[in-house]
């Protein structure tokens, strides 16, 4: 098994489409960023690589490239998803939290939740996803931005499920 941890954020910005886990939130304020700022999905991809030791986001996907100009995160989130198979491991689970004052995200977590599982190829019980607010405090409490936190755990292919002896 493997553990790793994700941490992206990014700054709204106008006349942007949100995605969030893949996810288009209608009616809501967009992200500023060189891709489509899926700041859910990057910390995913963080978490995930940093699990496997394989580095982060900005050493697959740099910013300078213009070919992840505008590009769909959900797309870089199955290349990864392919690289840690490849290394010979399986997501086992994803549980991230999604830290923003607004869009409200309670209506819309069991579609990001199907959207990330579909992409991570696990049931959607290994995905949790979660909103906070930061209380009005800092940049992302005056509502500046979004930040998510994310940890992932790989399992090693030929696991095919945890198993806990409690007794031990």
């Amino acid at each position: 098994m493997r553990v790793g941890f994700g941490y992206d954020s990014h700054r709204f910005e106008e006349g942007r489409p949100l995605y969030l886990g893949g996810v288009l939130i209608p009616d809501a304020v967009g992200l500023k960023g060189h891709s489509d700022a899926d700041v859910l999905i990057h910390a995913v991809i963080d978490a995930l690589l940093g699990a496997a030791a394989h580095g982060d986001i900005g050493s697959h996907f740099p910013d300078a490239d213009p070919q992840w100009k505008g590009a769909d995160s959900s797309k870089l989130l199955a290349a990864v998803v392919d690289e840690i198979h490849a290394a010979g491991f399986a997501v086992g689970n994803v549980d991230a939290t999604v830290i923003c004052e607004r869009p409200k995200l309670r209506p819309h977590v069991e579609t990001i939740r199907a959207r990330l599982a579909e992409l991570l190829q696990v049931d959607v019980g290994c995905v949790s996803v979660k909103g906070k607010t930061n209380e009005k405090m800092d940049d992302v409490g005056a509502g500046i931005g979004i930040e998510v936190q994310c940890v992932a755990l790989l399992l090693a292919r030929s696991a095919n499920r945890l198993t806990f002896n409690l007794s031990q």
